[in-house]
């Protein structure tokens, strides 16, 4: 069922936090699809959904973004509940707005949040290896995984006009 925005995204934004992980599809310079695992953090401000996600800045997946700037993304959980995001993709170049995205993944709760510096080679969100995708959905889905076990629940979509 096509939902607004307004309706949707705080959905997308529990279910996705509440799983942390996603599975994310790029497409390399083949066409070919490619896969991997990925952190995101999103906000929902009341008009507009974005999301945060940290790479590592000589990635496949960033050559495979620089050229075709879109990604989807999907959260899956035992019970089977699942939301999906298809984005439009920027690198994050400006000092601010990567420190400003360090924050968000160290203040956001886990299993969503986490701390950059764990990771090899980023010791602040100045480290040169650290970059930051910034994500607009362009297309979201949340489905309770009560709609496939039970036969309860509605499909929720929702497409950027």
């Amino acid at each position: 069922m096509r939902r607004p925005l307004s309706e949707i995204a705080p959905r997308f934004v529990d279910m996705a936090h509440g799983i942390g992980v996603a599975v994310v599809a790029t497409s390399d310079h083949l066409g070919y699809p490619r896969t991997r695992v990925m952190q995101p953090v999103w906000e929902w401000d009341g008009a507009a959904l974005t999301g945060w996600a940290s790479t590592v800045t000589d990635s496949p997946k960033l050559d495979d973004l620089l050229r075709l700037p879109h990604l989807s993304l999907t959260y899956w959980n035992p019970d089977q509940d699942t939301c999906t995001a298809d984005c439009d993709v920027e690198l994050v170049t400006g000092d601010a707005e990567r420190a400003a995205a360090w924050r968000r993944f160290e203040t956001t709760p886990p299993p969503a949040g986490f701390d950059p510096a764990a990771y090899p080679d980023w010791d602040s969100p100045a480290s040169p290896a650290f970059g930051v995708l910034l994500l607009r959905p362009s297309w979201l889905r949340v489905m309770p995984g009560t709609l496939m076990t039970k036969g309860e629940g509605e499909l929720w979509t929702w497409r950027r006009p």
